[in-house]
């Protein structure tokens, strides 16, 4: 899937370089790995946390400017950065639309709305896995660089983030984010605490009833690659 869409879909790296079909990079072997499935057992999307590295630096830490003006970022230990998120093809707009577009969740033209829910709860289903991981594992903040797009189409599902930069060029015109994990749990107690049962707890019998969607999560577990 990350080959597809990264490499061919939305060409944000060369097929050539990876003459295998499969994308990958120097993260992955320490990184967390977490996909979706359908109810027939095909993988539909997946998302991976990765962990500081030896010198306490984030992937997009290479590529992002962080804002300088007294905002103080968390010590590294305690967050992680949600790097890859992304949707199979059918669960998202068309590929020339960008990565934000299409992991959003937003629809094509004509797409039923069964389908624009079951978009919206494989991203929800993603988060909740990243979010279970991350609570059980000391982790507390997750940065991620994104397109504004999907940053709004997260807010809505209240997963909430904070630009904590300047727009920059990194794989298409993405923002620094930052998450508080406490803050968002408070948010979405507030808001919609049924959604928070549904994240804290993995059960597949945990109705979501998220935005309407008035639906059990139709997909398998998710499972998480150590």
């Amino acid at each position: 899937m990350r080959y597809q869409v990264y490499c061919m879909e939305c060409s944000y790296l060369c097929p050539d370089d990876y003459p295998d079909g499969t994308e990958s990079d120097e993260h992955d072997d320490a990184a967390q790995h977490f996909y979706a499935y359908d109810l027939l057992g095909e993988l539909v999307g997946y998302m991976r946390l990765i962990r500081p590295n030896d010198e306490q630096l984030f992937p997009f830490q290479n590529h992002c400017v962080t804002f300088t003006d007294g905002a103080k970022l968390p010590a590294p230990g305690r967050a992680a950065e949600v790097s890859r998120l992304m949707l199979r093809s059918d669960y998202r707009r068309l590929p020339a639309r960008g990565l934000a577009d299409e992991a959003s969740g937003q629809p094509p033209t004509g797409l039923s709305g069964a389908k624009r829910d079951d978009a919206a709860q494989v991203l929800l289903s993603l988060y909740r896995q990243v979010y279970l991981y991350s609570r059980a594992n000391g982790i507390d903040y997750w940065y991620a660089a994104m397109e504004r797009p999907l940053a709004r189409s997260l807010l809505r599902m209240n997963i909430a983030f904070k630009e904590i930069g300047p727009l920059t060029d990194y794989y298409g015109p993405v923002v620094p984010y930052l998450s508080n994990l406490q803050e968002l749990e408070s948010q979405i107690a507030a808001r919609h605490p049924a959604l928070l049962a549904w994240l804290q707890h993995p059960q597949p019998d945990v109705d979501c009833n998220y935005a309407g969607l008035g639906q059990k999560a139709g997909f398998a577990p998710l499972r998480a690659l150590e």
